[in-house]
């Protein structure tokens, strides 16, 4: 099976002007022979924390629909990032659009300090079953404890998604770890940063992916978009640029 991770720059707070970004990407991913693809964390409106409450939007919005469409046309899943409203308040979430199949979400379960004033933690783990892999979701600063990916693996994951907005000290740091998790629990990692300004900090790229011993198979720049490309049948990645 061939995953997807984007890296990309969003416009700060423009959902239209992402939302058709992340269309031609599915496509590009669709082209590759992907059957996933993820984004980085809340892709559809940028890392902007302060913006989250105005821009937030549940998984069923119709402004939402032409990803769904997308996914059901070209055969393949989308994980992207938006801030989703519950009656807790304000999630950062992972909508998950899958072809032929009712929209899921999964929202952060870990939340930085910083974030505390504006999103609250979610409170459920998701995992999907795609062809003969399991794969468990993780958004950012939550993946960076190893008891997020063992816990994971414990409930049958054999494949770990992580979606982040991370600074160059950030990336840096999770290069480190997310090797340790695929080395350690012997599954695959695929990593998916922003480029570009976000909040207060710029992204600093480096998406990535690492086979189950704990290898780097591929890595982007710190400014390019582009994707990775990761074959778990042959345990190989390419980067690709947008």
């Amino acid at each position: 099976m061939k995953l997807c991770a984007v890296q990309a720059r969003s416009i700060k707070g423009d959902v239209q002007a992402n939302l058709e970004r992340h269309l031609a990407c599915i496509e590009q991913a669709a082209a590759l022979g992907a059957e996933l693809v993820v984004f980085p964390e809340l892709s559809l409106t940028g890392y902007e924390p302060t913006l989250a409450r105005q821009a937030a939007l549940p998984v069923s919005a119709a402004r939402l629909d032409p990803l769904q469409a997308a996914c059901d046309r070209l055969g393949i899943t989308a994980a992207v990032g938006l801030p989703l409203p519950t009656p807790e308040g304000i999630r950062i979430g992972m909508p998950i659009f899958s072809p032929g199949a009712p929209r899921q979400a999964y929202a952060k379960r870990r939340l930085h300090d910083d974030e505390l004033p504006y999103f609250t933690p979610g409170d459920q783990a998701l995992q999907l079953q795609l062809g003969e892999h399991r794969v468990a979701p993780a958004i950012c600063y939550e993946s960076m404890f190893m008891a997020h990916a063992v816990a994971a693996r414990e409930q049958g994951a054999d494949l770990y998604l992580v979606s982040v907005a991370k600074t160059a000290k950030g990336i840096d740091e999770g290069h480190a770890h997310y090797a340790e998790v695929a080395r350690e629990l012997g599954m695959p990692v695929l990593l998916a940063n922003c480029v570009g300004p976000a909040d207060t900090f710029i992204g600093a790229g480096g998406s990535a992916a690492w086979d189950s011993q704990g290898r780097l198979l591929a890595r982007l720049d710190d400014h390019s978009e582009g994707m990775i490309v990761l074959d778990t049948r042959s345990a190989a990645a390419i980067a690709v640029p947008l």
